[in-house]
């Protein structure tokens, strides 16, 4: 039989066609051609879908400049439970310093993959400077990240790890300060990436004289650990509220400590306190907040923002235009903002951390990476501090000593000194019928002592607020207007009391109605304006204890109050039931009741309202101190 070759071998293996088995062959070339088309189509479809690779063997160096793994999946936002230590703080040229990577002592865990580079901590976006060699071939390698061979180490496979440990070598030329970053890989989707490690300082680096400042890099990395307060007043200073918190394990911790480096050329911060939206710090020339020196740290979706600022007047703070700070690094866990970063000591158009300054410590709102007013008055350090100085734990404090005295001075009046006036006038006239103090029955002259050193004491704690703010405040609700008029009212009241009508006088009852009625409004006046006083920015006192405690000081005055009324209304009524003559007996037992026929229940009663008053305002002075 002739053989013929199919039409189509141009495109394809040629088939044999031979009398009936020309069908067969068209069936053959149909088969071929669905095969050809569907190999096609996969080839273009995996041409269009990016790689997603996954390094268990630690061979990362397409990874090293932005140490992302090639996961395909966002870094983890929590904070990573790894800390990264070195051996030695400054390093000479050739010198080698030991690195480690491990798990947190807090966060039993373990980690898979890691990549750990050192790189200039003034330009973090530069390549890996200097080189590595390995104290454990099993576990780590060495990778070229850059042109330098060693400047990376990775895992060598990837089996669970809780530790690991390679040793830098410094190159011939150091930068004159080196931060450590590493990428911590715990599962393929759960990863962190440049977790700052410490700073290394080159030997004899001193602070530049000159004007210019080095290239900084605006780019910050996690913090493994929180803060600790173990070294403050060792080898940092520290300003912490409440005192002597630490924010390693108080939440509720503001905390901010400064160190200089041993060469003397920056200094590092840190900062730490629950916020909402920023912490911030300041350095003032006095306990005025205009013309300082600001640095913020603002929460920014899930990352933290530094920089730099200034604030003139009572302004908003404007950023720096120019790159201050460098070695940043951030934490956000349980509603806690920590941050961290170095700044040159000497800065042209910043303050000179060669000197002292106050330090405010400050924390608030902030909307899509802008900041709000403050939520409560700063924490002010109490002296100035040079910034450069010996380590020290300083104290401070978020009220002014002015506006404390005007807390004590008020409450002192108001809280002990008119409420036992009025408590002597209304229920102990007649419990000293025959004593006499200066010629004037002893109730009265105790009574209008105590009214004149209430109105005395009323009056200077009213102006310390005006010389404080210089002026009146704004943003204090209602109190200054309350405020305002309860100090009317307290000179109405003596006014009154001097011009007031002889007692047979026939307006000597309506003198009677109104020094009780101007009494008993400035009372209630006063306990409006103390709890709102209490919620002051400049005098916050803790919440929900000073309400509470105002509350039982209030229901105080009133249950002492009813419980002498009860007690005279039933000695009253007793007389009255037992009285064949109703008249006489009534006039014998007020006659009786006059002259104190139960000297021992009063008295008692007098001491315990005494202790009672002298309590609640030992407890609200002792508050007002530590504020």
């Amino acid at each position: 039989m002739q053989q013929k070759r199919c039409p189509l071998r141009a495109s394809l293996p040629f088939c044999i066609q031979v009398g009936d088995t020309q069908r067969h062959c068209l069936h053959r070339v149909k088969a071929s051609a669905m095969w050809s088309s569907f190999l096609l189509l996969l080839v273009l479809l995996t041409g269009c879908v990016n790689p997603v690779i996954g390094y268990s063997d630690g061979k990362v160096s397409i990874a090293c400049g932005d140490m992302v793994p090639q996961h395909g999946y966002d870094p983890s936002p929590e904070p990573p439970p790894y800390t990264i230590t070195v051996d030695k703080s400054t390093f000479s040229p050739g010198d080698n310093i030991t690195v480690s990577l491990q798990v947190a002592p807090s966060h039993p865990t373990f980690f898979k993959g890691f990549l750990i580079e050192a790189r200039d901590a003034g330009k973090l976006d530069y390549p890996a400077v200097g080189s590595f060699f390995l104290t454990d071939p099993h576990q780590s390698q060495l990778l070229q990240c850059g042109h330098t061979q060693g400047s990376g180490v990775s895992h060598k496979a990837g089996t669970k790890k809780t530790q690991v440990q390679a040793v830098w070598a410094s190159p011939n030329n150091p930068p004159q300060r080196v931060q450590f970053l590493v990428t911590v890989v715990h599962e393929y989707k759960v990863y962190w990436v440049k977790i700052a490690g410490p700073v290394v300082t080159l030997s004899g680096v001193t602070a530049a004289p000159s004007t210019a400042v080095p290239a900084q890099t605006t780019s910050s990395t996690a913090l493994s650990t929180p803060f600790s307060s173990v070294e403050c007043s060792q080898s940092k200073s520290c300003l912490r509220d409440p005192v002597g918190c630490d924010p390693e394990s108080d939440p509720r911790c503001f905390f901010l400590s400064f160190t200089a480096d041993e060469a003397g050329g920056s200094v590092m911060f840190e900062v730490s306190g629950p916020a909402e939206g920023y912490m911030s710090i300041a350095l003032s020339l006095d306990k005025w907040m205009g013309n300082d020196d600001i640095y913020l740290c603002v929460k920014d979706g899930g990352r933290v923002t530094i920089s730099a600022a200034y604030v003139s007047g009572r302004t908003h703070p404007e950023l720096a235009t120019e790159e201050a700070l460098w070695g940043q690094a951030w934490r956000l866990a349980d509603g806690v903002i920590q941050c961290r970063f170095h700044r040159n000591i000497l800065i042209p158009n910043r303050f000179n951390l060669n000197q002292s300054y106050f330090l405010f410590l400050a924390h608030g709102r902030s909307h899509q990476g802008e900041i709000h007013r403050h939520d409560r008055q700063p924490l002010i350090s109490n002296i100035q501090k040079l910034i450069t100085g010996p380590p020290e734990d300083l104290s401070g404090s978020r009220s002014p000593l002015l506006i404390k005295f005007h807390g004590v001075l008020m409450l002192t009046a108001w809280m002990w000194t008119v409420s036992t006036a009025i408590f002597i006038a209304r229920h102990y006239k007649h419990f000293w019928p025959d004593t006499t103090l200066l010629g004037q029955r002893l109730w009265f002259q105790l009574h209008r002592t105590m009214m004149v050193l209430a109105v005395v004491l009323t009056s200077v704690a009213f102006t310390l607020p005006f010389i404080y703010r210089r002026g009146w405040s704004k943003g204090a609700g209602s109190h200054p207007y309350i405020g305002c008029t309860v100090m009317a009212l307290s000179i109405i009241q003596p006014i009154m009391a001097i011009l007031r009508p002889v007692p047979e006088s026939p307006r000597r009852i309506l003198f009677s109605w109104l020094h009780f009625g101007v009494g008993t409004a400035s009372q209630v006046l006063v306990a409006v304006c103390v709890f709102l006083g209490a919620a002051q920015q400049a005098l916050l006192l803790p919440s929900p204890w000073s309400p509470a405690v105002l509350t039982g000081w209030v229901l105080w005055i009133v249950l002492t109050d009813l419980l002498l009324l009860i007690h005279s209304c039933r000695r009253r009524s007793r007389g009255n039931k037992n009285s064949d003559d109703k008249e006489n007996i009534l006039f014998v037992q007020f006659e009786r009741w006059q002259h104190g026929e139960s000297p021992k229940v009063k008295k008692m009663v007098l001491v315990v309202f005494l202790i009672g008053n002298t309590g609640f305002l030992a407890a609200f002075i002792k508050a007002i101190s530590n504020v």
